[in-house]
Parts: structure tokens; sequence; C-alpha cells
């Protein structure tokens, strides 16, 4: 079995397109967590963005649109995850769950409702698609032409990684928000809105969740399925547990994983002959997810995340 510069260079190019999903959730993770409020409902709202783009960019046929929807579609659910452990002070773990139920209920009743009885939305057009970038650039097919011919989306999130990590380290908001999830009630006595900053951390999760699920059917797949996300939410969460809930090292750990997922089909190509199950080859993202958490030795998460914060004092 030989790979060739051409493979390696898919092999890459395969790992950022499966990153990229992984990435944008997991940065919405950190948004969540950073500011004192667990979100687990990261698969939920993956789920509700990934058909809310599918069914826009179908029906209007433009990305863009179908992005729009996901942005709209994980403000709702982020606002609702924040009403409930922010206003109503429910239990975060719980609201987490109720999220990954409803979410999903959510895209298959109106996906239902908008497509005839199914639970699939029709494919989007190639005009629906996102744009690639610096096609043309390199020798068709080439290891350059693999490695840096992707979707925008690619390019995208990691601007976006970079703009979240100059937020949190480099601003003044991001100190305040790291304060509200270290002591929030320290924080409050310096004037600091601790209910204001949590709503648009949580809210903002829940955005960055959707557009995680919503460059799925606009780069790997065409289309919306129930099972369309199938655990990559929690694999997110695992990334931001093994990345220390700092966005750099989340990235990497996104990219371990994008890697796992891409290697895993470049195996199961018959071009290679192996004689391994493709069953066997889906489970490796999941196994690599499991003993990284088993090595992965401490990971705090800040001090006052999952806890919740009453500024009666009772």
């Amino acid at each position: 079995m030989m790979f060739s510069s051409s493979d390696i260079g898919l092999l890459i190019s395969s790992t950022l397109t499966y990153a990229t999903p992984l990435i944008i959730a997991g940065l919405g993770s950190i948004m969540s967590e950073t500011s004192g409020v667990v979100n687990i409902g990261i698969e939920g709202q993956m789920v509700v963005g990934a058909f809310s783009c599918a069914a826009a960019a179908t029906i209007f046929g433009n990305p863009w649109a179908g992005l729009l929807a996901a942005i709209l579609a994980g403000a709702i659910f982020g606002l609702l995850h924040a009403l409930a452990c922010i206003t109503f002070k429910a239990d975060q773990t719980i609201s987490g769950i109720a999220i990954n139920l409803l979410a999903p209920g959510a895209a298959v009743y109106f996906c239902k409702a908008l497509f005839d009885g199914s639970t699939q939305t029709r494919p989007v057009e190639l005009t629906g698609k996102l744009p690639l970038v610096l096609g043309g650039v390199f020798p068709e097919n080439s290891f350059l032409d693999y490695m840096f011919k992707n979707y925008v989306s690619v390019y995208l999130c990691l601007l976006l990684a970079l703009g979240i990590w100059f937020l949190l380290f480099k601003t003044r908001m991001g100190l305040r928000i790291r304060a509200v999830g270290e002591h929030p009630r320290a924080a409050a006595t310096l004037g600091i809105g601790v209910f204001r900053l949590r709503y648009f951390c949580v809210v903002l999760s829940g955005i960055l969740a959707a557009l995680g699920g919503a460059v799925i059917p606009l780069s790997t797949v065409s289309y919306f399925f129930p099972s369309i996300i199938s655990g990559q939410g929690f694999i997110a969460i695992a990334a931001v547990i093994f990345g220390k809930y700092k966005p750099g090292s989340t990235v990497l750990a996104c990219l371990l994983f994008g890697f796992c997922k891409s290697l895993s089909l470049s195996l199961g190509n018959p071009k290679f002959a192996l004689s391994v199950s493709v069953h066997l080859l889906s489970m490796i993202p999941y196994i690599i997810t499991l003993l990284v958490l088993l090595f992965i030795g401490k990971s705090h998460a800040p001090a006052a995340s999952g806890k919740i914060y009453d500024p009666a004092g009772h």
C-alpha cells in the first residue's frame, strides 16, 4: 500500500474539511464554558443548524441564506438554554440534555412539514454550496491543489478561532468573561454584569454550534438527514476538554479528530485493498476520543462552570 503525494494532500484537505464543524462547535463550547455555563446541548444545536442551513440553502439556492438560517436557529436554542440556566437557574446538564432531545425533534418535525413528510431535505444544488477558494491556482490534482483548495468555511473557521482567542485573552471584555467564569460574585462587586455576559456567551455558543452543523450539508454532504451529526457535537466537547478550554489547543484537538475521520475513509478506499471492515474503520474517531479522554490528565474547567449564580446569595 502506497500513498502518493496527491493522496497525502487529499488526506490533509479532507482533515481540514472534517475538522471545520468540530472547530466551530468547539469554539462555541469554549465561549459558554468560559463564562461559567456548561453547554452539552452542542450536539442538538448542531443538528438544528444543519437542518436550518440545508433547508434554506435548498429553498433559496444560496449558501449564505442557509448560514443565516442556521444563525437564527442557533440563537433561538442558545437563548432557550440561557433562559433555563441563567434566569430560571435550572441544572445546566439537564438543560443541555433537553436541548439535545428538543432540537433534533424540532428539526425532523419541520423537515417533514417542509419536504412532504420526508425526514430528509432535498439535495443542495451546486449553487447552494459554499465556494471553493484557491481553486485553479495550483496544477489540478497535485499535492498543493488538494492541500490549499478548500471550502471557504475552512479558512473562515481558522480566522474565527483567532478572533475568539483575541477576544478572550487580549480584550477587556474577554477578561470580564473569564472573571465571570471563575468568580461571578467577585466580578459583580466590580460592576461587571454577570447575567448580561453569560447571556451573550451562551447565545453565541448556540450560534457557533449551529454554524458548525451548518457547514456539513454545504461541504461534506448535500442534504440534511436525522443522523447527520452522529456524535460530532460530543466529539467537539471532548476536543475542548482535551484542549484545556483554550482555543488554540482545541483547534489542534479538532484537527486530530478530523484526521482520524479522514484516515478512516482513506483506509476504506478500495484503491488500497485493505481487508478491514468499513464498520471498524468508522469507529476510529470515537475510539480516539475515548483514548484521548482517558490519557489526557487533568483538565480544569473555569471554577464557576456548571454552578448556579444567585446574586442574592441563596
